[in-house]
């Protein structure tokens, strides 16, 4: 497949005399694609979000979208393909009621009215919000929130959705529903997905990870490759899954599993593969 998003020797930095956020960083993401990035808090995340989105721009290299470059002239170009998710869903709200904030991205865009109210509907309906129509969006709990901002930048058809840290503000149940939700929508409307995370669970439901430290590429791979590398994680200053930390805990002890388990059946099954050979 054609990648999407395309990172080519990125530089970054705040400040003209300041330190490197992003050093020679180069990645690319393929069409109906889900990627994660992980890192450390200062690692480069949200930043490689917000130079996706043409929010800024780089020092020294080149970013790729839908195969344009991104430039100065080109930005609102390329901000019709890409779509944002925030952490806090307030900061997104424009309208006085959750019709009129779904709204507001397609009225930036002159779609037509008649068109805006089907997706609108459609919008809505697919993050399971529909009866919240004439809502005011200030009435609405954390979750439901997040999901009317999804369902606002659904509404514009982007190509590319990325959430930068969406689900951290909601509970484990809240942000298991959300991700539910946004895998089936991305699937049904073959979309790339880019979750820059701090989630676990989120982190094993994409189908590659990019793991960054300290401004670079630390490795690319996918979940189970990536979660293999769990005392490294751990030395970069992230977490890794209860199962991978078990695994390695385990290991200490001189119980080595035959292969390294991924979930709690794989955990299950490698444990009775152990007790029957011993």
């Amino acid at each position: 497949m054609n990648p999407i998003i395309e990172f080519k020797h990125v530089s970054f930095r705040y400040q003209d005399d300041g330190p490197h956020v992003l050093k020679d960083v180069s990645f690319a993401i393929k069409e109906n694609e889900s990627v994660a990035i992980i890192g450390h808090n200062g690692s480069g995340k949200s930043t490689i979000a917000k130079l996706m989105n043409g929010l800024l721009f780089p020092q020294e290299g080149e970013i790729w979208v839908n195969n344009e470059r991104l430039t100065e002239e080109s930005v609102w170009t390329i901000r019709h393909h890409v779509g944002m998710v925030f952490q806090n869903p307030d900061n997104q709200f424009v309208g006085a009621t959750v019709q009129d904030d779904v709204a507001f991205g397609m009225e930036n865009r002159g779609i037509p009215r008649h068109e805006m109210q089907v997706r609108i509907q459609d919008a809505l309906s697919a993050v399971k919000m529909k009866e919240y129509l004439l809502t005011e969006p200030h009435r609405l709990s954390g979750g439901q929130k997040q999901r009317v901002a999804i369902a606002g930048v659904i509404a514009i058809s982007p190509k590319v959705l990325i959430l930068d840290e969406a689900t951290v503000m909601l509970d484990p149940s809240g942000r298991k529903e959300i991700m539910e939700t946004i895998n089936q929508l991305t699937t049904e409307a073959q979309l790339s997905l880019i979750s820059i995370t701090h989630d676990l669970y989120e982190v094993t439901q994409v189908d590659r990870v990019i793991v960054l430290n300290e401004g670079q590429i630390w490795t690319i791979g996918t979940p189970r490759e990536v979660l293999q590398n769990g005392r490294e994680l751990q030395a970069i200053g992230l977490d890794v899954p209860f199962i991978t930390a078990l695994a390695n805990d385990l290991a200490d002890y001189g119980i080595v599993l035959e292969k390294e388990p991924f979930t709690t059946e794989e955990m299950l099954e490698e444990l009775w593969t152990y007790h029957s050979k011993t």
